[in-house]
This record gives structure tokens, C-alpha cells and sequence, in this order.
């Protein structure tokens, strides 16, 4: 780690202001402040001192999130499991299948649910990663400011909270629109009031709906549709039958985005108080 200390030292110049890659500076910034801590400190009586910044707060809540990125990948590979039994489907012939097919489609074995649920998160969080982030240094370099670590939860959110099956180019545009419109049009982190994920997702569903909403889309089978229990409750008196055998605890949240919202609300608002990485009123202040 000393040499990869020094190196980084030895290269700062090169950023530094009047350097030949000055305009590049974020970029520098962003990977240094990434694996050390930054050496700048408060020096005036007026500031308040606390080993408590913006980076190791969105850092808390980045681990926070973590477990509710592995209930979604076992959610979602377990619902296309149990469909997948259910119409008879024993293998796949996608690309997804090359890696599937080695662990089985067992809706009974977590290693099986996890890896074919991986099989569609992995990808749309890549894609909301690189391409947000690409976003963010774009700015950073025009703005001259550093690279706010407040993305890496944005990406996280913003997978969550989009069906399995959604096309990555769809997935592209609508990080696009969350951070350039949702957060950078009104100069960046801290003066934006709107959620960047959920600008992005509310501009898929205007202009996707067809992806982003109904029966099938949260359920990562092609061809495969059937009714959530809401949609039973609404087509009735607004009650699921208790003798529906469609239903029972382990897949009464079938087909609802909102399980994943709540999750991902929980993650942000009450584990990382709950840690000790921020106050309520400190962590209110930021909008991812």
C-alpha cells in the first residue's frame, strides 16, 4: 500500500493546478480520496470537528444497502425458479443460461436462486455504474469540483427499484436522465431537491410503461404472466380468498416493486442511524 502511496503522490503534480492535466484533477481526486483518507482538516475555531464526512456517511449506507441487494437477487432468482417449475422450464437458452445452468433452477436452494438472480442484477447495476459515473466525472471536470460519492448509493437504489427484465440500454438512459436532470441541471449534490433514482424510474415508467409496469415484469421468465396479490384484491372486494392457493408467506410479495422500495427506504433511513454513522437531522440534509 506505501507504493501505491508514493506513486500516487509522485503523479499529483501532473493534476495539480497549472499541471498538464489540471482539468483532469476529479478523476485524481476521486480514486485518491477512494482508497486513502484525505489529509485536509478543519484549521478555524468555528467549524465543528468530527471524524463524520460526507464520504464515510455514504459509505455506511452503502454496506446498509447490501443486504437488500442480496434479498433482491434471491427474490428474483427465486420467483423465476418457481415460474420457471411451473411451466415446465428446465433450462435456458440466453446468455444468462451459460451460467444458470451449471447451479439448476431449484427454487429450494438459495445457491440456485442467488446465482440466477444475480444473472440479472449484476448486469443492470453495471450498466447504472458505469454509465452514471461517466455522467458524474463528465461534470466534475466541467465544473471543476470533485466526484461526490453520493452516486455509488444513487446506482444502488436505482437498480433496485427497476424490474429484473428491464432492457440495459433502458437502464442507461434512465440513470442518465435521473443524474443529469434529477440532480445535476440544479448544480449537484446538495442543491438538487430531486431524487436522482427515482427521477430516473419515474421517467422509465412515462416513457417504457410498457416495461415497467403490469403482471409480467417482475417476473424474470419470458413468457410467463400471472396476477399479484394486489392485483387479486383489486379485481375483487379488495381481499385475497384465504383458501387462494396461489399465495402463500413465501411468495405473498410476488410481483410487488414495493417490497424492494421499502427495503431500500430502511437501508437508507434506520441502519445507518441505528450504527452510529450520522444523526437524523445530519442525514436529512442530503438527497441522494
Amino acid at each position: 500500500m506505501s507504493r501505491l502511496r508514493n506513486y500516487l503522490d509522485s503523479i499529483h503534480p501532473q493534476f495539480a493546478k497549472g499541471g498538464p492535466l489540471e482539468k483532469y484533477y476529479a478523476i485524481y481526486e476521486m480514486v485518491d480520496t477512494f482508497l486513502y483518507t484525505p489529509k485536509d482538516v478543519t484549521a478555524g475555531n468555528i467549524h465543528v470537528r468530527d471524524a463524520i464526512d460526507l464520504k464515510r456517511v455514504m459509505t455506511y449506507v452503502f454496506i446498509a444497502a447490501l443486504p437488500c441487494v442480496i434479498m433482491a437477487m434471491w427474490n428474483t432468482g427465486h420467483l423465476a425458479n418457481v415460474a420457471m417449475a411451473d411451466i415446465g422450464m428446465t433450462s435456458l437458452d440466453t446468455w444468462r443460461g451459460m451460467v444458470t445452468n451449471l447451479v439448476g433452477y431449484d427454487a429450494d436452494s438459495i445457491l440456485a436462486c442467488m446465482v440466477h438472480g444475480a444473472m440479472y442484477y449484476v448486469p443492470i447495476y453495471l450498466v447504472t455504474l458505469i454509465v452514471g459515473g461517466v455522467w458524474e466525472i463528465i461534470f466534475a471536470i466541467v465544473r471543476g469540483h470533485e466526484v461526490n460519492e453520493g452516486f455509488f448509493v444513487t446506482s444502488m437504489l436505482f437498480s433496485l427499484i427497476l424490474p429484473a427484465t428491464t432492457p440495459l440500454w433502458q437502464v442507461a438512459l434512465g440513470i442518465s436522465f435521473g443524474v443529469v436532470i434529477g440532480k445535476e441541471v440544479f448544480g449537484g449534490t446538495g442543491k438538487n431537491f430531486l431524487n436522482p433514482a427515482l427521477t430516473g424510474r419515474a421517467f422509465l415508467f412515462f416513457a417504457y410503461p410498457a416495461q415497467m409496469s403490469g403482471d409480467a415484469i417482475w417476473t424474470a421468465v419470458d413468457g410467463f404472466s400471472g396476477a399479484t396479490a394486489l392485483g387479486l384484491a383489486a379485481a375483487g372486494d379488495g381481499r385475497i380468498p384465504r383458501n387462494h392457493t396461489g399465495f402463500n408467506w413465501r411468495n405473498i410479495n410476488a410481483g410487488l416493486p414495493n417490497w424492494r422500495k421499502f427495503l431500500a427506504v430502511y437501508a437508507y433511513c434506520v441502519v445507518p442511524h441505528y450504527v452510529g454513522c450520522a444523526s437524523r437531522d445530519g442525514f436529512d440534509q442530503y438527497v441522494i
